[in-house]
């Protein structure tokens, strides 16, 4: 295992020496952390945060939100099928469900199960950049956000701009039963419109195909727009809106290997509206009301369906208004959230659940080099009391180009209605379930050069009251119970090199790495000897490295390696490539998925696809 983690990683580290000539700091540190309330440059900021910038979406071999994910590391994207079909997203050793997804800062939370956050009606290509927080993040987003925050932040055009891109894969192999080849398919087309008070974009996709192993099929359609009118100085209001409907073969995903026969269709949709107030340059006042719609339809056995038939309605409504004010040297932040979340399910029955969030930060610059912030976030849910959790941090600048930054926050993760009331043939819910917490204290040093960038960081998390799905024996249905203690210890680090800079190499050529390494150390605290079905899921080891180039100002040529090492599991490698020509406004292109064609399971009994070929067109005309 170890044989393999540092060759990979060797060959990154082996090209990052010798940097003493870095001079300014990168672009990557500019960039503006959208936060509902104070929102500062990647730079400036005191957490563990990557940035997934436009730059890498466009460039990686992927066609999904869920399959770029998988590129970063402390991010464990478990997939149960091919063009996100259906994903469950963790960090840094977390459950499914302690990750909060957002989109634009509006919440992607299902009441329902965490299996359905990653339901996402958002192209690639309506994507400005992904802002990936790790650790609890309640005192800036509230619930849920136990183990980390994934804020996916759709573009604001600037320009006018059409986008559309269309490919075809295969894996070349034959589905036994029918003898057709597996096969897949996508398009994906976006307009995007701006003016001086207003803009707008519009995007659609489409992806198909017949899956990769017996009944593992796919039909998925998309739709997202947004728009922002500037009504003056200091007025002006954003909406955005989207659908997504997911159609898919659900084999070996619940219930393996019964649930041969099963599919599921999952359709989810959204919308928010914003209106901002900026009296003056110091004062900021932003109402907002939201809607997340999820209907869930599962069949166990698609040949006999009345056999087992869940269907699974939810419904969530939020309003809230976010406020800053900036002070001398400080910026005061506060928010009140009101969210109203309800199912109708066969299943779990009719039920219905409110929830009020009070935010309250403040950050302040000692200097250019010093700077503090510290904030709380009260929650009174009505299942549950009053909680409060507070957060602080601390960042500091040694010299221009490195800094040290520290934090400690808290975090609570409430049951779903899965978790509490569900009845099946192998899963059963406890009503008795309390909500889970985290604790946790990170430290770190970061430099930040022309040339180079690079981050370390040291966590602790404390998880208590954990939720886990145990069963005494392998007869007995799964449960869930609420564990004492599980604590990990965990080391992240982070490189970013300008290769073709540092070699002073013509405009011609662009070569940038991007290197990632994840070590995680849980210590489990288990009552009995119960089985977990999560709980000893973490990764150990992760490490991810992307080469991003262009040659001869036309050529793509781009690599990404994944090295894993569950701690229940086996390790494994996988290999990504794409190599294209483009030439004005057009790309052409081919990426391999899966490059050695590695055999590995990413969730329980369902393995992912081999080695698969996809050919593609890309065209994206930009004018004024």
């Amino acid at each position: 295992m170890n044989k393999k983690l540092f060759l990979g990683l060797g060959f990154a580290f082996a090209l990052i020496q010798n940097n003493a000539q870095a001079q300014k700091s990168s672009s990557m540190t500019e960039v503006v952390v959208q936060e509902n309330r104070i929102r500062e440059s990647y730079g400036k900021q005191n957490r563990n945060i990557e940035i997934l910038d436009s730059k890498q979406i466009k460039a990686l071999p992927v066609k999904t939100v869920n399959e770029l994910l998988s590129y970063v590391a402390g991010v464990d994207l478990r997939q149960r099928g091919p063009i996100s079909t259906q994903a469950d997203i963790a960090i840094d050793g977390s459950t499914f469900d302690q990750v909060l997804v957002l989109v634009n800062g509006v919440k992607m939370t299902d009441p329902q199960t965490g299996h359905h956050m990653m339901n996402l009606p958002i192209p690639l290509s309506a994507i400005d950049h992904i802002e990936i927080v790790r650790g609890p993040a309640a005192r800036t987003y509230g619930i849920n956000a136990l183990a980390g925050a994934i804020n996916i932040v759709t573009k604001l055009p600037v320009n006018n701009e059409v986008f559309a891109q269309a490919y075809s894969g295969s894996s070349f192999q034959t589905d036994s039963a029918t003898g057709n080849t597996y096969l897949g398919w996508g398009v994906q087309a976006s307009a995007a419109l701006a003016g001086k008070s207003q803009s707008h974009i519009l995007s659609v996709a489409h992806d198909e195909g017949n899956g990769y192993r017996h009944n593992t099929g796919y039909n998925a359609y998309r739709i997202f727009y947004q728009n922002k009118f500037k009504l003056n100085d200091k007025n002006s209001i954003e909406a955005m809106g989207g659908y997504i409907n997911n159609d898919f073969g659900a084999n070996a995903f619940y219930a393996a290997p019964a649930d041969i026969e099963s599919t599921e269709k999952v359709q989810t949709a959204l919308g928010s509206i914003r209106y901002s107030f900026k009296p003056n340059d110091k004062v900021t006042i932003s109402p907002r009301v939201s809607y997340r719609y999820n209907n869930d339809d599962y069949i166990f056995v698609k040949q006999n369906p009345s056999l087992y038939h869940n269907i699974h309605e939810t419904n969530i409504v939020t309003g809230e208004v976010q406020s800053t004010i900036k002070l001398g040297k400080g910026i005061l932040g506060a928010g009140v959230e009101y969210r109203n979340t309800d199912i109708n399910s066969t299943n779990l029955g009719k039920r219905q659940r409110t929830n009020l969030g009070i935010f309250a930060e403040y950050k302040h610059y000692f200097s250019d080099k010093l700077n503090a912030g510290a904030g709380v976030y009260a929650n009174k849910n009505s299942d549950y009391n009053w909680e409060f959790f507070p957060g602080v941090d601390l960042g500091y600048l040694v010299t221009k180009k490195v800094k040290l930054f520290a934090n400690a926050t808290m975090g609570q993760r409430l049951p779903t209605y899965t978790d509490l009331y569900y009845k099946g043939p192998v899963n059963i819910g406890n009503a008795q379930l309390q909500p889970e917490y985290a604790k946790y204290a990170e430290g770190g040093i970061q430099y930040d050069g022309s040339l180079l960038f690079a981050k370390a960081a040291y966590f602790f998390r404390n998880s208590t009251d954990f939720i886990d799905w145990v069963k005494a024996n392998a007869t007995d249905p799964w449960q869930p119970q609420n564990f004492q203690e599980i604590n990990t210890n965990g080391i992240t680090t982070q490189l970013v090199y300008q290769l073709s800079k540092h070699a002073e190499l013509s405009e011609n050529y662009n070569i940038v790495i991007n290197a990632n390494y994840t070590y995680l150390s849980p210590m489990i605290n288990v009552p009995n000897n119960n089985l977990s079905r999560y709980a000893i899921n973490a990764l150990r080891h992760q490490a991810t490295v992307k080469v991003i180039s262009t040659l001869f100002n036309h050529v793509q040529a781009n690599v990404a390696y994944r090295y894993l090492y569950r701690i229940n599991a086996n390790d494994y490698t996988v290999l990504d490539a794409r190599v294209g020509y483009k030439f004005k406004s057009v790309l052409l292109y081919i990426d391999v998925n899966n490059l050695l064609d590695t055999q590995y399971k990413e969730i329980a009994a369902v393995p992912m696809p081999g080695r698969w070929m996809t050919f593609g067109v890309r065209f994206n005309p930009v004018w004024k």
